[in-house]
């Protein structure tokens, strides 16, 4: 990963976010060998080392690294994971909201065997993500841990066979869109943000974001298509604010 692969991972993240009609995000290694799978093994250390870098060089939210680990978002994102995802890439994982993981993954943040830290999220996110001994085991050690272990330890959702992982990121995403878009969005946002606070406030916070769907025509067609016994057609419309 480096400077122009975050931008353009930047690139596709705005894309992404402005589209109204794309409800959930899968994110997935392309071209993967089955004789050295990886997800992705990092910052491009080369780069690190030059005048290239590893952030985009734009202005605005970037995204950080990646273009995709300090972005704000506002949609669901899946990583669907082949092979060894190390520093940088198991950053891109727990920048993640959901994990599909095959047999043969692996994750891991080896900075500290380079003189380096998990800078792009991974000392904190780890720690957030994982038991607390686990998670310093992986951030002052530098050796990962198998896919079967991440699973046990709840960082991973689905765990697949080799070759299945997309599409089962895919089905994931799928039964997330089955559900009204702003819906999900609003308890995305609440489960983010209100787990660090105190009740009271985590409370007016959800309070608030229940109180911004009641405007919306999806908070209306949920109860009625419910009633009638038929699927809903959600529409995504956003709600009208001034209406509170």
């Amino acid at each position: 990963m480096n400077g122009e692969v975050s931008h353009q991972m930047h690139l596709l993240m705005e894309k992404f976010e402005a589209d109204d009609d794309l409800w959930v995000g899968v994110v997935a290694a392309r071209d993967n060998t089955p004789e050295k799978p990886v997800f992705c093994a990092g910052a491009d250390l080369k780069a690190m080392s030059g005048r290239g870098g590893t952030w985009p060089k734009r202005p605005g939210n970037s995204g950080g690294f990646a273009g995709l680990v300090q972005r704000k978002r506002i949609k669901p994102m899946i990583a669907a994971v082949h092979g060894a995802a190390l520093a940088g890439g198991c950053e891109i994982v727990l920048a993640s909201d959901m994990v599909v993981a095959s047999t043969n993954a692996r994750f891991g943040v080896p900075e500290v065997k380079r003189s380096l830290i998990p800078a792009a999220g991974g000392n904190f996110r780890l720690m957030q993500k994982l038991p607390r001994s686990i998670a310093l085991e992986l951030i002052l050690t530098g050796d990962p841990i198998p896919a079967e272990k991440a699973y046990e330890l709840g960082l991973v959702n689905r765990l697949v066979q080799p070759g299945e992982e997309l599409e089962t990121a895919i089905e994931l995403a799928k039964t997330i869109t089955v559900n009204a878009p702003l819906a999900v969005r609003e308890a995305l946002r609440v489960a983010r943000e209100g787990v660090s606070m105190e009740d009271d406030d985590a409370f007016k916070l959800s309070n608030e974001r229940m109180g911004y769907l009641s405007t919306t025509p999806d908070f209306r067609e949920g109860p009625l298509a419910f009633t009638e016994k038929r699927a809903p057609k959600w529409t995504g419309k956003p709600g009208d604010p001034a209406r509170l």
